[in-house]
């Protein structure tokens, strides 16, 4: 009889393919609340963006979004950092700020991030 050779991962593979997969499974959950938050910045600044093309002056705009970053839990930006533009016919408010997140001992991952109301 012939004997079929054995296919499959070896353990050395097994343990490679499960150090990679934790790893990307790391950087996968600590990007969670990067990205929820900065949906509630986006969600917010077209909010605002809205309120600015019915009138609503530049420093309550600020102070608005200070108001709905502390409920939607926003650390990371303040109204001070917008950029608000009414020059045109719509009401343009913009924020770039970065996140560096944690991964593993002095091992960081930098996101630059940019939340714009000119798409809506």
């Amino acid at each position: 009889m012939r004997m079929k050779s054995q296919r499959g991962l070896s353990l050395a593979g097994v343990l490679v393919v499960g150090a990679l997969a934790a790893f990307a499974l790391t950087i996968g959950f600590r990007t969670v609340p990067v990205i929820n938050e900065y949906l509630a910045v986006k969600r917010i600044v077209n909010v605002l963006a809205d309120e600015g093309d019915k009138g609503t002056p530049a420093l309550e705009l600020r102070r608005s979004f200070d108001r709905r970053g502390q409920i939607d839990g926003v650390s990371s930006v303040s109204g001070v950092d917008l950029l608000i533009d009414k020059s045109g016919p719509r009401t343009l408010i913009e924020v770039d700020y970065s996140r560096a997140v944690p991964l593993v001992a002095n091992l960081s991952l930098l996101i630059d991030l940019h939340a714009s109301s000119e798409a809506r």
